[in-house]
């Protein structure tokens, strides 16, 4: 039996076709079938797929569905790639997925995507890491339906960083969550909402920890949303933001750094 052909993991970026890496796109094109998430996919994306390609999607199929379809494919030597949205690195499941095609002896790779909360970033001009501001970001996402979160992994222990907060699978338990973050992030802390990111139907809400939640309520978001939570998101931040060292003009520029490049 000829070997199983390499199973593509595709990141589809946050929704609109155009933000799709050279890489992807090509990959599409090559398919003879793709697996794509139609929840949270723009369908221009699918444009780059071939005319004869078999397109599955997957927001009806469990796990152990999804992967039968990926190895009988894979070992009758067809060209699969699933697609997932954003990046594969967060809440895509490619690890279950990845496991599973080992056992079965089908190999994978994957290529990286846009993820939705740098779309939502760029969407409002915001830098997540603004020097004195804040340089970290934290992406968590809160349970409900859901997997159990780690115990370590509380909100209210990320919230005491102060860090930039990106929320993900949070959109429908957002009053409940800004209560918990008002006593670190403070009421007038900012907020931006953004429904799917680069896509037709995208909506950008902007407000704070005290009244975003009455916007999302208002506008009956329910998914595919991101929540961003920071100091950083202010609209004139430059009160309390410093500036980089990088470009500082008293940095001493005679020193080389390692790689040589000052």
């Amino acid at each position: 039996m000829s070997p199983a052909a390499t199973v593509q993991f595709v990141g589809a970026g946050p929704g609109a076709a155009d933000l799709l890496t050279l890489r992807a796109a090509r990959l599409l094109s090559e398919a003879d079938v793709v697996l794509f998430p139609g929840t949270y996919l723009d369908p221009a994306v699918l444009q780059n797929c071939s005319q004869t390609a078999e397109l599955v999607d997957t927001q009806e199929l469990d796990l152990d569905a999804i992967v039968a379809r990926i190895v009988t494919a894979a070992r009758a030597g067809q060209q699969v790639v699933r697609l997932v949205s954003g990046d594969p690195t967060i809440y895509s499941a490619v690890s279950e997925q990845t496991r599973r095609l080992g056992a079965a002896g089908v190999p994978w790779a994957v290529t990286p995507g846009v993820p939705a909360y740098a779309a939502a970033a760029a969407r409002v001009g915001r830098e997540l890491t603004v020097p004195l501001v804040a340089q970290s970001v934290v992406l968590t996402r809160t349970q409900q339906r859901s997997t159990v979160m780690p115990e370590t992994e509380s909100l209210s222990a990320f919230a005491a960083t102060r860090a930039t907060l990106v929320l993900h699978l949070a959109i429908t338990r957002i009053r409940t969550l800004m209560a918990e973050l008002a006593p670190s992030y403070g009421p007038d802390c900012p907020v931006v909402v953004v429904y799917r990111a680069s896509q037709p139907e995208e909506l950008v809400l902007r407000g704070t920890v005290t009244d975003i939640a009455d916007q999302v309520e208002e506008a009956n978001l329910r998914q595919a949303a991101v929540i961003l939570v920071g100091r950083a998101l202010a609209e004139r931040p430059d009160a309390d933001a410093g500036e980089s060292y990088l470009y500082d003009p008293m940095r001493d520029r005679s020193a080389k750094l390692v790689g040589g490049r000052g």
